[in-house]
């Protein structure tokens, strides 16, 4: 890795990651990426704790597309794999539990290459059927005191159909793992249920399975969706617009009372979704070290950890484990991931800890886990889900 300072006062940064190098300018606030140099004569990863004080440099939304943009470029590495962590849930076959929660991939730009990093799974989105910018910069926080993010992004996306357009391009079927596409409403919309069912009607085949999002806390009124009659509207139509044999999930909150998991929890059987998500990020506010603590938005990553553990929970012992769950928020490790799998969960979802673990995590989970369902004698992940919540 070097640093450059050009006569222009632009500064240069050539990252030696992935087994390539990669140089980008930093110029007016704006990340810019000058070119591909030579395919580094080294293979791995490169230890993320070097790269992480210069990328930490960059404000938050700013190296986020840093990662995306060496994401993109990164050769096909093996990744481990071992049987014992293959599972079927709703349907379909996950080479492993571990999946790439939504809002790193927005917009399907690096779906096939973020398999690359170990995941299972790869949830794309959150998708609306307008393109929009989102809320006003600055929108996302590091709390590095916390080992937290504070985001209150707003949904910016490309919208359905630049997404779709490039969704087409990939042959699912081709995938060492699978894809997801997460689906919101727009912000000014008049009928936000209108703008699910077009979103499944028009991305529904283009992924393995669709997760309708109404728990994000940075769209005005959206968790107004998980109040029963709502719900039970909005689920109807949708899953009766999904396109024949595309599961449909549903991703809740963490901040809800027992009275709304039960009800959740009826509407979700009644109109047969596929799984549950559990769960988005949190409004609440635990106490928190950083000095971004005070900002508005979702709180995501370690203070998360133990309420969306709790949550999961709730939501087993609700549906009699009857609703295949997967387990979202504050995961970093083989530990926390194996918990969430022996409280409920069937697969888990991560991104927040990237920041700070880096990108080698899902693989390093993926080992974690391994070792430890073979030691305490499971054949396969399925096997542990639940174990510790007995029903």
């Amino acid at each position: 890795m070097t640093f450059s300072c050009t006569e222009s006062s632009c500064p240069q940064f050539t990252f030696d990651i992935f087994g390539q190098k990669l140089i980008y300018a930093h110029r007016f606030g704006t990340l810019l990426r000058l070119q591909r140099a030579q395919p580094a004569c080294h293979s791995g990863w490169m230890l993320y704790s070097l790269l992480r004080p210069l990328i930490f440099r960059f404000d938050a939304e700013s190296a986020h597309r840093l990662s995306i943009g060496a994401l993109g470029l990164m050769p096909s590495l093996p990744c481990f794999t071992d049987k014992v962590l293959a599972s079927r849930v709703a349907g379909l076959d996950f080479p492993n539990p571990v999946g790439l929660a939504p809002g790193y991939d927005k917009n399907a730009e690096i779906a096939a290459p973020a398999f690359g990093l170990g995941f299972g799974s790869v949830e794309l989105g959150t998708v609306t059927p307008l393109p929009q910018a989102g809320n006003p910069k600055p929108r996302l926080f590091r709390l590095v005191e916390d080992r937290a993010v504070i985001n209150r992004m707003g949904f910016n996306n490309d919208g359905r159909e630049k997404v779709a357009e490039r969704l087409s391009k990939l042959d699912l079927s081709k995938l060492p793992g699978r894809i997801g596409i997460n689906i919101g409403a727009n912000k000014d919309s008049v009928d936000r249920i209108a703008d699910y069912v077009a979103a499944i009607q028009r991305l529904g085949l283009l992924a393995d399975y669709v997760t309708v999002n109404i728990s994000s806390p940075n769209t005005p009124g959206l968790r107004a969706l998980q109040d029963k009659a709502a719900l039970d509207d909005l689920l109807g139509k949708v899953v009766a617009a999904a396109p024949e044999g595309r599961p449909v999930f549903l991703k809740v909150a963490p901040d809800l009372e027992p009275a709304d998991v039960a009800d959740i929890c009826q509407s979700v059987l009644e109109h047969r979704v596929a799984a549950l998500i559990v769960s988005n990020t949190t409004i609440t506010r635990p106490p928190l070290k950083s000095h971004h603590r005070e900002e508005s938005g979702g709180l995501s990553g370690a203070p998360l950890r133990d309420l969306a553990h709790q949550r999961l929970i709730d939501f087993r012992r609700a549906s009699g484990g009857k609703i295949p769950l997967i387990g979202v928020g504050g995961i970093a490790n083989a530990d926390d991931a194996y918990a969430r799998i022996r409280a409920g969960a069937s697969l888990v979802q991560l991104y927040s800890a990237l920041v700070y673990e880096g990108p080698s995590l899902a693989d390093t989970i993926n080992r974690g886990l391994a070792r430890r369902l073979k030691r305490d004698g499971f054949s396969s992940v399925t096997d542990a889900v639940g174990v510790d919540v007995p029903l």
